[in-house]
């Protein structure tokens, strides 16, 4: 997988935790918009103020999102980019979280997703998520056993 110019990059991370995968994309010329539960907000905003210079946290923005809830809140298709970083192990939110990145998709938003796959839930929805997406691993770490997914509407022929 070569570099993403994230420049000037419509960006969301899904389910963010720390923060670490917004805040990275900040630091390199995204705006963000880094969501995860309200119980995960005043965590995540304080990491996000303690490790981004004052002059680039205007282009991270901290929401609350719930997969598949008050998804009017963020407009459909206006991201370039929407990550995730093992966001793929509660079963039972499977069908949100697909329903949450087809509302947040265009035609042209890359979805990353990294992820271990461990166990037949896992392989499950990589099939539901192929049922909505073209999807292709474009890389994988052996020594960590981590995946990462390209998803898109459509094909993924193109680079990014």
């Amino acid at each position: 997988m070569g570099g993403i110019d994230l420049r000037d990059r419509s960006v969301i991370e899904l389910g963010a935790g720390t923060g670490l995968l917004g805040i990275v994309a900040t630091l390199l010329g995204a705006h963000v918009t880094i969501t995860d539960r309200a119980a995960a907000l005043e965590f995540l905003e304080l990491n996000v103020q303690a490790n981004l210079p004052s002059e680039l946290r205007p282009r991270a923005v901290v929401k609350e999102l719930t997969w598949g809830r008050d998804l009017h809140n963020f407009p459909s298709g206006a991201f370039d980019f929407i990550l995730g970083a093992d966001i793929v192990y509660l079963e039972e939110t499977f069908a949100e979280l697909l329903q949450t990145l087809e509302h947040l998709c265009s035609e042209q938003t890359v979805i990353l997703l990294s992820c271990r796959i461990r166990y037949e839930r896992d392989h499950r929805f990589l099939r539901m998520l192929r049922g909505r997406f073209s999807v292709s691993e474009v890389h994988y770490d052996s020594s960590k056993e981590v995946h990462i997914y390209k998803a898109q509407r459509g094909s993924c022929k193109d680079d990014f």
